[in-house]
């Protein structure tokens, strides 16, 4: 039996969350990644994803002004990494660097890869659409990526910032 609640009571019964990492490059030449709770596939055939970002975050403005976004499925050992990529500005840091995190480049766009991830996507940027107070960039995959270690348990939100991986079975 259902029960009238605020949004916000119902809203906290949606964990656990997925957790993606979107990454492009900015007008500096830096790679800046942002952590996102919001993110699906939106087409088998040609593969596409999209991610809903703020509409005033920074990493809005870089990913459209790049035209291109790695989306990384992070392991449960980066959930450091995921915490700081989503709780620091871009605009004035190198977060990639601050939070050591470790890359490769990316191999059809501009981008880089995580290298500790259970996955990593490069898509080029198809379309975006304004929701609100978000904005969701769809993106169609142009290159797959995922780790060797095929034991490693993806990172998910299990709410009010606390982290814990899934392990596939």
């Amino acid at each position: 039996m259902q029960t009238a609640v605020t949004d916000d009571q119902a809203l906290a019964r949606r964990f656990p969350e997925q957790i993606a990492i979107a990454t492009a490059k900015d007008a500096q030449g830096k790679y800046n990644p942002i952590t996102l709770g919001w993110t699906m596939l939106t087409s088998h055939d040609p593969l596409m994803m999209a991610i809903a970002v703020g509409r005033q975050r920074y990493s809005a403005e870089v990913i459209r002004k790049a035209g291109a976004f790695v989306l990384t499925f992070p392991s449960e050992q980066q959930a450091a990494e995921a915490l700081f990529h989503g709780t620091k500005s871009g605009r004035e840091m190198d977060k990639l660097k601050e939070a050591g995190t470790k890359t490769q480049p990316a191999t059809k766009i501009d981008g880089v890869l995580f290298a500790d991830a259970v996955a990593n996507f490069e898509c080029e940027l198809v379309s975006e659409h304004e929701t609100g107070d978000h904005v969701i960039f769809v993106g169609r995959v142009v290159a797959s990526h995922m780790n060797e270690d095929a034991s490693l348990g993806r990172l998910y939100s299990l709410g009010h910032e606390r982290l814990g991986g899934v392990r596939p079975a």
